[in-house]
């Protein structure tokens, strides 16, 4: 393999290697591109990019201008809504031309001096990957703890700094999370740690600041299909370990005022049980699933009885609505459901005198409690944003019943109109007559003529659900005439728990068929037609763009898989790559043979077939810790090897980043400029 640039894609070598599981034989000859530190594999990688970057080259001026168009929609001076939190009004703010957040503060009154938390942009030079994350404030206000990440891995190593003197401590925690919780001494901070291999997040610690002697294990999870986090309840009063899996939950609680002391289990993992704590008052509320709620319930139970013997209802469970989370305030309970697909947030008073509904007059909007960390308050804020409308940040009097605006989305550049814009949800058909809804957008005067380029997107997977939001990236395909759509389909929460339930293990080939049946709604209403149906998906999203394309390649001109999952079977029986055993509640564990089968039907490494595909771009981070770089290379590598057609097939991998692509606001907007010039041009529009 050489760095030379050719007229014709890279081949891959290969070297076939034996697979065998339960009496099965795979042969995967790409199976030595799993290291990542060969040469030869770093060859491939960039042989694949140049081969792209020059395919692609005739594109590269209309690339600089959809960034630079995108970019300028870009309110770059701008800065958050201000929150307050222990006295501080907290804001995190862009300058011009800068890629990073700066985070301040100001001392109770939001016209008192800032005080410099960080400027990101000083932090990252010299960094080809930058994020900081999991800021945490001692109750004192005078120390921060945070983590950095400059690999894409996200492995964080933590560090403290103090507020009043704007110096860095010794002290520094590597293979974390980035997050940490600090005890009401100021001087005790409880961590997670990583396993160095797999990056399961599995023991918590606590470190004494300033103390150079070991930190001590306070918690360790012994089950390797869960991860724990630690962080601290809204009332302050307890540190709270969180044990989760994909269909468990257990929760150890300590009091924060006294971290020496020891950590008590909530109520014992039982499986099945999912459950999640808030604590308020004398009393813990729960929110669970509990005797078959599947859509979930709220529960109490006193603060010193947390077995669930003691739990007594608050909401109970309804066959209609999901309890997605609630948010407690001294006089309010917040409660965020979703009813028919739809966002809706109920506020009642503890003392039972009230109990509404805030007002959303819309079929693909999204509604959201945003920061909410003042406990003693009467507003509440949330934020609101819809397919044609930017999003808002709003404070509600939960008292008076009236509200503010207090930010709202700036999109520059003077084209932007949101009455020039329609939305809709439409509903397609499934094969086993599910109704299957899909929210579109597009620019008014359409005609549903068949000629219309269609960009579906979809993730389907873990109960995420992808509400239909605005976005100005987007208007770059507006304008041009595609039509966006987000299918609803089954594997996520959009109609309720059952709607997940529906599209994982077993039933997981209905996140594809859904997909595929919304399809060819969009074909039949004459929205689009196959010469003009574009489809994207990235992650667990990217293995829903591998299956269709092996199922139903004809339906599409071009597809957009991002960092894809798509060697199932080899990924979910190998327990050291991370994340694995994790998955085993959301895929099946594949040493099951029931489950090897099934996951080896639609697994789209194993299902690629010699046949024609449509025109696909595939990206990928060389430093991914969800989905390995070396998932798609070999896919493209088996495409390239028996696909029959002259489709484009390109494989892009950012040598420098992780699972999330570029860090910097604007680098990461490079990436969506390649990706919609690769449509644009199938498509023949270039300017």
């Amino acid at each position: 393999m050489t760095n030379t640039l050719v007229m014709h894609p890279p081949k891959a070598k290969k070297i076939p290697h034996q697979l065998e599981k339960h009496g099965d034989i795979r042969i995967d000859n790409y199976f030595w591109m799993k290291d990542r530190e060969h040469p030869e594999v770093i060859d491939y990688l960039n042989a694949e990019n140049e081969y792209c970057d020059m395919q692609m080259a005739h594109t590269k001026d209309f690339q600089k201008d959809l960034f630079e168009e995108m970019k300028a929609r870009i309110k770059e001076d701008d800065s958050s809504v201000p929150y307050k939190f222990n006295g501080y009004w907290y804001i995190t703010k862009f300058e011009k031309g800068k890629d990073y957040p700066i985070y301040l503060r100001k001392k109770e009154h939001l016209d008192n001096p800032e005080e410099l938390l960080f400027d990101c942009n000083k932090m990252a030079e010299g960094t080809s990957y930058f994020k900081l994350t999991g800021i945490s404030i001692s109750p004192d206000n005078k120390m921060v703890s945070y983590g950095i990440d400059t690999t894409g891995r996200r492995n964080y190593t933590i560090f403290v700094k103090n507020l009043e003197t704007q110096e860095f401590a010794t002290d520094q925690v590597l293979n974390t999370t980035g997050s940490s919780s600090w005890a009401n001494d100021n001087a005790t901070l409880f961590y997670t740690k990583k396993d160095e291999v797999t990056l399961r997040a599995y023991q918590i610690y606590k470190h004494r600041l300033g103390d150079q002697s070991e930190d001590e294990l306070v918690f360790e999870e012994g089950d390797d299909t869960f991860g724990v986090a630690v962080y601290k309840s809204k009332s302050r009063k307890y540190i709270i370990v969180a044990c989760y899996s994909t269909l468990t939950n257990e929760y150890h609680i300590l009091d924060a005022n006294d971290p020496e002391g020891k950590f008590k289990v909530f109520q014992p993992r039982i499986r099945g049980l999912e459950y999640s704590i808030s604590h308020y008052g004398d009393h813990f509320y729960i929110m669970t699933n509990l005797d078959k709620a599947t859509n979930f319930r709220l529960m109490k139970t006193p603060e010193a009885q947390t077995e669930m013997a003691n739990w007594v209802d608050v909401i109970p469970h309804r066959a209609d609505v999901l309890l997605e989370g609630i948010d407690i305030f001294k006089d309010y309970l917040v409660l965020s459901e979703r009813k028919n697909g739809l966002n809706e947030i109920r506020i009642k008073r503890w003392d039972g005198t009230e109990d509404y509904y805030l007002p959303f007059n819309n079929e693909t909007y999204t509604a959201f409690t945003a920061t909410n960390l003042d406990f003693d308050t009467e507003t509440l804020r949330y934020a609101y944003n819809s397919l044609t409308t930017p999003s808002s940040v709003i404070e509600f009097n939960m008292r008076t019943k009236t509200k503010t605006i207090l930010k709202e989305q700036e999109v520059l550049g003077g084209q932007f109109n949101k009455d020039n814009y329609t939305s809709e949800r439409i509903w397609a058909t499934a094969g086993d007559g599910t109704k299957i809804p899909m929210s579109v957008v597009y620019k008014k005067g359409l005609k549903k003529d068949g000629t219309n380029p269609v960009l579906q997107y979809a993730y389907g997977s873990y109960g995420s659900t992808i509400d239909p939001y605005f976005s100005t990236i987007r208007l770059s395909l507006l304008d041009r005439g595609f039509v966006y759509v987000i299918s609803h389909i089954r594997g996520g929460e959009y109609l309720g728990r059952d709607w997940y339930e529906d599209g994982k293990l077993l039933t997981k080939k209905n996140t594809f068929s859904d997909f595929i049946a919304c399809s060819i709604h969009l074909i039949k209403e004459r929205y689009t037609s196959s010469q003009h149906l574009y489809a994207m998906g990235g992650s667990a999203g990217g293995l829903l763009m591998g299956a269709i394309v092996n199922d139903a390649p004809e339906l599409y001109n071009g597809i957009i898989a991002a960092v894809p999952f798509v060697d199932v079977v080899t990924t979910m029986l190998d327990d050291s790559i991370p994340l694995t055993t994790g998955e085993y509640d959301e895929w099946g564990n594949p040493n099951d043979k029931l489950y090897y089968d099934y996951i080896k039907s639609y697994s789209p490494y194993d299902n690629v077939e010699a046949k024609a595909y449509p025109n696909m771009l595939i990206t990928t981070g060389l430093h991914d810790s969800q989905v390995q770089y070396w998932e798609p290379a070999k896919w493209v590598a088996k495409l390239r090897e028996l696909k029959t057609d002259d489709n484009k097939l390109y494989l892009k991998t950012n040598m420098d980043a992780g699972h999330g692509g570029a860090s910097g606001r604007f680098e990461s907007l490079k990436e969506d400029a390649e990706e919609f010039a690769f449509l644009l041009d199938l498509e023949g529009i270039s300017v």
